[in-house]
Parts: structure tokens; C-alpha cells; sequence
């Protein structure tokens, strides 16, 4: 995070530095060796130095980021003193004068090359996502030096655990780049605490009011909860230790943001969640016993509690992908509430807890292959691609971060692990990539399937190649991994290039017939006509995907250069670059008598309209994107594309606020759902809210079915939030009403 202002560091606060880094090297009591804690000690002299006339945005001195940087790096994640060096001078490259080159000659190059990954690119950079460019970065160096990553996660969670002092605007903007790839990453990486935790904050910016409800219940529930868990475990304990298998157990209350999303996905209200809570029984045996030991614990639970077969998950047998390893189950407990209870040895919980780092602790002790070196080789394969920009890297990168892998066989028997979701055409490319081009057709279970076949837990998978086959522009929407995206990108990029060099000669040709310069022209064209680049242009042209003389009609030529005729109306060929398939939506322009302000200023300076892919109504929490060509757009901070465009284009989001006003009206969308009674639910819902309520109802669609069950759309003008979540109230009280939501 940026400095705040200069202010001379007191005594007090010299005092809280000095014991923060002494409690940061009692955490490195025992790991250190050789010259360990010399350079420590000058990386937190130098540290303190270099930023000694800076302060964070809450006021305190900013040496303490770094600080508490290393402390989550040692005591959190399991890392050692080198990464608690690198950690101390994470921000001194960036945000002081010193150099890289110092770090090199003061400590070394593998700490310098550390530093460097955690290092932002400068802001001269051109490119379409800042953002993109700059995590780009630090992935390339995680293939060199994983601790990178590792550091990278520890400064993003202290920053998040400290955002409340930054602008709204800005909070939203690094809780959607922490949402979008910080979460899945440290999921993906074993951080399942981290994972947890990111998920938390970032639920607490973007969804306030749900937070600290769900928050609130949980405190109140705990003591029953407390009571709940030791009555279910008396019995198991009995039984653990009867075995003389040493064992502790306890329960522990699922995630706040697990929480919010079991109530959203399944329309219930919290005190119909019946696992907010797992239960944890912890074995101490040796690797030997691992396996026995838990099947024996998992045959005490479900002799005594009534299993839930469907819901065993048996990762003890086959890890997951990140290396992690239980046994899951369901039982029914007393009082007939389910509890999920989760059975592993003590290694099993340290690399459930602290992942990559813990993994490697005992690396050499598992017989499970090392899944960290495949999917780093998977990382690897996606870099190979020179040309992708940064915003499809990010994109092919976290198709790489999956929960969950499933294993199939070739023809030989050898077993391919795949992201669950992989498609015959993906296990073609993760073969070899020519395997992959020139894929004609696969065979699973020795019969033909198409290429975009989803793959199945153990099916045997041959594939069938043909030299004179290549990859077409289809074969991007058949694939989920990075790698066979990236592979089919490139090829594709490769082929438009080459066509459009045909285009580009016909350009030339045109505009030197015309006594045009063509550097400047293409520039307009490209500009003129929304394309992302002078390949796409060029490409257009040679397959007469677009007509240049109709184009060149629009034109006039004066100095040998294109100028547009003023008569003609902008024309509007290409949607904006940053809004993803899902946001082709029609915009409303927002009425002249709404009061918004952007960054403190009257919006009515800006172009502007509200977003239909969310509906922001007075009183919603919202933020301004501004867009390329199309003004700023006003959306929800939940908007289902939020965390893609904050997170891919955060430098364009700008501060929002409603300026209360009560003479305008706003459209929103209610799903409503209940028990069909054949009839009298209609004239219910439209009394509710015409005649009582005095709502005007803009569309009203509803549809009741054979199983004594309706669904319904009704699209409604109101003045604010407040109004709106008074209806959602009103409605519900209705008998035959289930459910009433917002639709996002």
C-alpha cells in the first residue's frame, strides 16, 4: 500500500518496532542457521531505513508492514528466515531509492531475485491491465522461486486484514483482485486458513450488512453449538480411546463467507444451514498407521452415528490436487442434525493448514507423487506462450487453479490426472501439444466421443491423430485448461497473423492509391472502428469480414491523412474491450433528476448510465467503471462482473456515492418462488404490492408446474433500497410464499 505523509517516528512507536521484529525473531528460534540472523538484522535496519520518513494510511509507521509481512510468512504459512529477509524488503525497490542491485551486493541473488517478483512494474507501462501485467509478474518468478507467491499471499492478507482506513473505491478494487486470483491461488496452494479468511474480507467489503449478520448469529450460537459438539464427541472419545489411538477433537465453525454462500445458493435463511459447523478428530501415529488409523476412527463414528453414504470423501486414498489429505463424512447426529466430521493424522493437518510450505517439510516421506512439480510444470507450459497478452495469461491461469482432479487412463494404463471438467480435447493436449493439434477424433471407453466430451473419473481415453488436422477458432470454446487454451490462442494468433498479411498488403495498396500515409490511417482505422489491434483490422479485411470501401466512405483526405466526416454518426463496431460475453447487456441512461457523485463531483459532468446487468437502486452500495469509449457505467459493488472488471481493470474504477433524492425511481428485478395452490397466488402477489404497497409494476411473469410448484419474475419501479427491501419483506409473509430474492 502507498505511504501516507511524512511524520517523524516517536519513541513509542520505536519501542512497539523494536518488539515487533524481536517476536519476529522468537518465531525463528531454531530455524535459523549460519548467518541467518545477521542478515536479518540488516534487512530490518535497512528496511527501517529506507522507509523511515513513510506512513501507512491508519498512521502508523510503515516498517511495520514488512514486520507483520515476515510474521504471517514464519508463523502462518511455515516459511524460514530467507523468506522473512525477502518479506522485510518487499516494498524498499518499490516504493524507495534503493536499487535491486543493492539488494544483489547486500544480500544475494537469490534474495534479489525475490525481491524483483514482489516488485510492481513501473506505471509507464501501456499495457491494457496494469494489474494483469504486474501478477504476470510475480507468476513467472513463482517457477524459479515459489516463496515469491508465498510472500506475495502474506503481504495481500495484511493488507486486507488493514483495508478499513482506504477509500471505498479502493477497498472494492483489491477485495475483486483478492477474490479473483488471491483466493483460488492460495486454495490451490494448500492456504486453506488464508483461503478462508481472503473469502471473509472480502465478503465484509463488498457485502456489509450480510456479514455482520451472519457474524452476529454465529456469536450467538456458539454456546448451544459449544454444547452441541461435546455431546456428539462423548461417545467417540470413548470409543478413540478404548483403541489407544492418541487423538484430539473439536469443532470448528465453517467460514462466514461458506456460510453466506450455502444461504444464497440454497435460498435459505441461516438457521436452516445445518453445517455450519465440522467437526475434527486429529490423529498422532506414525506414516505407517496413517491410513488404518483413520479407517478404524471412521468405522468408530459411523458405528455409533448413521453414516450419509453419498457424502463420504475418501481423500486419504487419492489426495487432492494440492496435496491435501482426510476422510469426509456426514453422520446424523443427535436431535437428527447432520454434522460433518473430518478424520486426519497430525501431517495430514499441518499441510491442510499451511500447504506448500508444510508439504515440502515432508516431502520425500508421502508416497504420493509431488503435485506441487506437476501442476509448477503446468504453470511453466502456459508461460511458454510469448504471445499472450496479460489478460488471457490471467485467464488461462486460473483455469489452472481447480478444486478438485479427476484420473483417467491411456490406452498403456498409465493414469492422467485432469482439473475435474476437463474435456477429451484437453486430454489430448496435456498428452503433448502436437498430439493436441492435430487431434482428429478421441475414444473413450473405446467408442467415439466428441471432442468436447466431459471426462469422467477413470475412463480409459485413446487418442486419434491425423497430420493434415489443425485447431480451428471452435476448438477455444472445448477446452477448459490453460494450457490448451493458451496452445490453441497461440495458433490461432499465429494463423490470423498470416492471413492478415494478405489484408494489410490490400490496405496499402488502397491508401497509396488514395495518397494516404498508412501508419497514421491505420491508427485511425483502428481507433475508429473498435478493433483490439492492427492484426484484427487486417485480418477483417482478407476474409471481407469487412468491406474497406464502405469503410473509407466515412472518410475525407486532407494532409495525406484520414479525417472523419463530421455528418456521419460515431460508429459503434466493437463493444468495449473489458466487458466479458456475460455483460452484452442494454443500458439505461439514468433520469436527469437522480443524484449521483463521482469521486465528490455531480455525475451530470460525465457521460453515464446504470448498469442493467445489476440495477443499482438508490441505496445500494455502487462504484463508477469507466470504460473505454462508452462514458462511466454505475454498478452495484455485487454485481456478478464486479470482481472481473475491478480486478482486471481496477485503475478505471472510480468512487460513487447517491445523493439522496426522492422524486426518482429505479427498476428491480424479484424471483419470487412458493407452493402452487392453483389459484388466488397472483391476485395474492399484485394486491400486495399495487394496493398496499402502491407500486407500480413494469413486467410480471409466472409459471406454476405439475408438482405443486411456482416460480415468478416481477420487474418493479422503486424509490430506493429501503424500498425495495420492504417489498421483499411484505412479500414473504404471504402463506404460499417460499422464497423472495433480488435478482443480481
Amino acid at each position: 500500500m502507498p505511504a501516507g505523509t511524512v511524520k517523524p517516528i516517536t519513541e513509542e512507536e520505536r519501542k512497539e518496532i523494536q518488539n515487533a521484529y524481536r517476536q519476529l525473531l522468537r518465531l525463528l528460534h531454531g530455524k535459523m542457521k549460519g548467518n541467518d540472523q545477521e542478515q536479518i538484522r540488516k534487512a530490518f535496519e535497512l528496511a527501517a531505513k529506507a522507509h523511515e520518513k513513510q506512513r501507512r494510511k491508519a498512521g502508523e509507521p510503515y516498517i511495520m508492514h514488512p514486520i507483520e509481512v515476515a510474521r504471517i510468512c514464519i508463523e502462518e504459512i511455515g516459511l524460514g528466515p530467507t523468506a522473512a529477509v525477502c518479506a522485510l524488503l518487499h516494498d524498499v525497490v518499490e516504493d524507495t531509492d534503493l536499487s535491486l542491485e543493492d539488494i544483489k551486493e547486500e544480500f544475494g541473488e537469490k534474495v534479489a531475485k525475490i525481491v524483483d517478483g514482489l516488485t510492481k512494474l513501473d506505471n509507464t507501462s501501456e499495457s491494457e491491465s496494469p494489474q494483469a501485467e504486474n501478477f504476470r509478474k510475480v507468476l513467472s518468478t513463482l517457477v524459479v522461486d515459489v516463496r515469491v507467491v508465498l510472500i506475495k499471499m502474506a503481504d495481500r492478507l495484511h493488507n486486507m486484514r488493514t483495508l478499513g482506513h482506504m477509500p471505498r473505491h479502493k477497498q472494492l478494487k483489491i477485495a475483486a483482485e483478492t477474490s479473483f486470483i488471491y483466493a483460488p491461488l492460495a486454495h490451490r496452494l494448500g492456504l486453506y486458513n488464508i483461503r478462508s479468511e481472503f473469502q471473509d474480507l472480502c465478503l465484509k467489503i463488498t457485502e456489509p450488512e450480510a456479514y455482520e449478520e451472519i457474524a452476529r448469529k454465529l456469536q450467538e450460537t456458539a454456546e448451544d453449538r459449544s454444547k452441541f459438539i461435546e455431546e456428539f464427541l462423548a461417545p467417540i472419545r470413548k470409543q478413540i480411546e478404548e483403541y489407544d489411538i492418541p487423538y484430539r477433537a473439536f469443532g470448528r465453525a465453517k467460514s462466514i463467507s461458506s456460510i453466506y454462500n450455502k444461504i444464497k445458493t440454497k435460498n435459505v435463511p441461516f438457521e436452516e444451514v445445518y453445517d455450519l459447523f465440522a467437526v475434527r478428530i486429529i490423529l498422532d501415529v506414525d506414516k505407517k498407521r496413517e491410513k488404518p488409523t483413520c479407517w478404524t476412527v471412521y468405522s468408530i463414528v459411523t458405528d455409533i452415528y448413521r453414516p450419509i453414504p453419498e457424502r463420504l470423501k475418501d481423500w486419504v486414498t487419492m489426495p487432492k490436487s494440492n496435496g491435501y489429505e482426510s476422510l469426509h463424512t456426514t453422520v446424523i447426529g443427535p436431535g437428527g442434525r447432520f454434522v460433518e466430521v473430518q478424520i486426519r493424522t497430525e501431517r495430514m493437518d499441518e499441510i491442510a493448514e499451511r500447504g506448500f510450505a508444510a508439504h515440502w517439510k515432508y516431502k520425500g516421506i508421502s508416497s504420493q507423487p509431488d503435485v506441487y512439480d506437476k501442476w509448477l510444470d503446468q504453470v511453466r507450459e502456459i508461460m511458454e506462450n510469448p504471445n499472450s497478452d496479460a489478460l488471457e495469461f490471467i485467464s488461462d491461469f486460473k483455469n489452472n487453479l481447480y478444486q478438485d482432479d479427476i484420473y483417467v487412463v491411456t490406452p498403456l494404463g498409465d493414469m492422467i490426472n485432469l482439473p475435474k471438467g476437463a474435456t477429451a480435447l484437453d486430454f489430448a493436449f496435456h498428452i503433448h501439444t502436437d498430439v493436441g493439434y492435430h487431434c482428429k477424433a478421441v475414444k473413450v471407453n473405446n467408442r467415439i466421443v466428441p471432442m468436447g466430451y466431459k471426462l469422467n473419473m477413470g475412463d480409459k481415453v485413446e487418442v486419434i491423430t491425423d497430420r493434415n488436422q489443425k485447431p480451428n477458432e471452435s476448438w477455444i470454446k472445448l477446452v477448459v485448461t490453460g494450457k490448451a487454451r493458451s496452445k490453441i490462442r497461440s495458433t490461432m494468433k499465429e494463423d490470423r497473423r498470416r492471413k492478415g498479411q494478405l489484408g494489410k498488403e490490400a490496405l496499402q495498396r488502397k491508401l497509396k492509391n488514395m495518397k494516404v500515409l498508412f501508419e497514421p490511417a491505420v491508427e485511425t482505422l483502428v481507433k475508429h472502428l473498435g478493433y483490439k489491434s492492427h492484426v484484427d483490422l487486417y485480418f477483417d479485411i482478407a476474409t471481407d469480414a469487412l468491406n474497406l470501401t464502405n469503410v473509407l466512405k466515412d472518410f475525407e483526405v486532407k494532409e495525406q491523412k484520414l479525417i472523419l466526416k463530421p455528418t456521419e454518426p460515431e460508429k459503434k463496431n466493437a463493444l468495449p474491450e473489458e466487458e466479458s460475453d456475460q455483460e452484452t447487456h442494454i443500458f439505461r441512461k439514468l433520469s436527469p433528476k437522480t443524484k449521483i457523485l463521482v469521486n465528490g463531483e455531480p455525475a451530470e459532468l460525465y457521460h453515464y448510465k446504470l448498469a442493467n446487468c445489476c440495477n443499482p437502486v438508490q441505496g445500494d452500495d455502487i462504484f463508477a467503471f469507466l470504460t473505454s469509449k462508452d462514458g462511466l457505467k454505475i454498478h452495484r459493488t455485487n454485481c456478478p462482473n464486479a470482481t472481473n472488471l475491478l480486478a482486471k481493470y481496477g485503475y478505471r474504477v472510480m468512487k460513487a456515492e447517491w445523493v439522496v433524492s426522492s422524486d426518482t425511481t429505479f427498476v428491480a428485478d424479484l424471483k419470487i418462488t412458493g407452493i402452487d395452490e392453483g389459484v388466488g397466488v397472483i391476485e395474492r402477489l399484485m394486491h400486495k404490492i399495487s394496493s398496499e404497497l402502491g407500486l407500480n409494476i413494469r413486467s410480471f411473469h409466472i409459471e406454476g408446474g405439475d408438482e405443486g410448484y411456482f416460480e415468478g419474475k416481477i420487474s418493479l419501479l422503486v424509490a430506493n433500497k429501503d424500498q425495495l427491501n420492504l417489498v421483499i419483506k411484505n412479500l414473504q409473509k404471504i402463506d404460499s410464499v417460499e422464497t423472495v430474492t433480488r435478482i443480481e
